[in-house]
């Protein structure tokens, strides 16, 4: 008997949803930083066993959209709740139980097994765990809940189990060796945007997308051409620093990390573009990819 099906992890900003996509895949797929709002596309990465394939999706955290792009991260997250054969919401430990309220009575009325995940549970005691639990239970009565805590690696082998309980028979969905349905351009703006996020201040990084103009790869090396698009020109001058100095700390960071993920050499170049308005502009959202199907 082969099971497979699709794993889609839902929640608010912030929460740990993309460290416990990475340790459920086993590699890094999501982007994981201390910033909020940083997994703005749905990610999905393929746990291939021999009787199994599960194909986890990480969306972008639910959010009260203020801008269009956000309104298209909504509705990543919104297509999560039609698709999947197992839904993992993730919550943590000091998170009000109320927020999004709406989104929340959505999961509350699904028909496919729910799994709540209070995440981050090495930063609390017992006593106020029970209570979390307790209150997560009256709102959703039908789902498993299970305490982990995604960055330390408790409760990930037990959620596993779980799920591989709760998937559907069906045959791979997927070529067996294929870890993610993203191509390696994705993860090079990926990698680049998550760079940007932990080395600026402020509002800078979530002003900034990137696209990868040129990828070229041999046996040995990739060359990489990549833009980075900012609104204004005041943030095109804080993203390159004095004489350049901010945007060649970027690419070497970035270089290094793609070189770990690729497994060889890499050649990157990056250019500063200024592209005002791109988060409102249906037509720029498009071409970043921001279309959900």
């Amino acid at each position: 008997m082969h099971k497979a099906g699709f794993v889609n992890i839902v929640g608010n900003p912030n929460v740990g949803k993309s460290t416990l996509m990475n340790q459920l895949v086993g590699e890094r797929i999501s982007i994981a930083t201390f910033k909020a709002q940083t997994t703005r596309h749905r990610i999905m990465g393929i746990v291939n066993e021999e009787d199994c394939q599960i194909v986890f999706s990480d969306t972008p955290g639910v959010l009260k959209p203020n801008y269009k792009m956000q309104e298209m991260m909504l509705a990543f997250s919104e297509s999560a709740l039609a698709d999947a054969d197992v839904l993992l919401y993730v919550t943590d430990v000091v998170e009000n139980p109320e927020k999004n309220r709406d989104f929340l009575d959505k999961v509350a009325k699904m028909t496919i097994p729910v799994v709540l995940l209070v995440n981050k549970i090495d930063e609390t005691d017992q006593r106020h765990l029970a209570e979390v639990v307790e209150q997560w239970h009256k709102l959703l009565p039908k789902a498993d809940i299970l305490p982990i805590s995604a960055k330390n690696k408790f409760g990930i082998d037990l959620l596993m189990g779980r799920i591989k309980e709760l998937l559907p028979e069906s045959p791979a969905y997927f070529d067996k060796d294929q870890l993610t349905d993203k191509p390696a351009r994705f993860f090079v703006s990926e990698i680049i945007r998550e760079k940007i996020l932990l080395y600026y201040d402020k509002e800078i990084p979530y002003s900034v997308e990137v696209a990868v103009e040129q990828f070229k790869e041999d046996s040995r090396k990739i060359h990489i051409s990549a833009v980075i698009y900012v609104e204004r020109d005041s943030q095109k001058g804080i993203i390159i620093g004095h004489q350049g100095v901010a945007l060649k700390k970027v690419s070497t960071e970035a270089r290094k990390s793609l070189e770990r993920f690729f497994g060889k050499k890499v050649f990157l170049e990056t250019f500063v573009k200024v592209d005002k308005d791109w988060r409102n502009s249906q037509r720029e959202l498009n071409h970043f990819g921001y279309n959900p199907e």
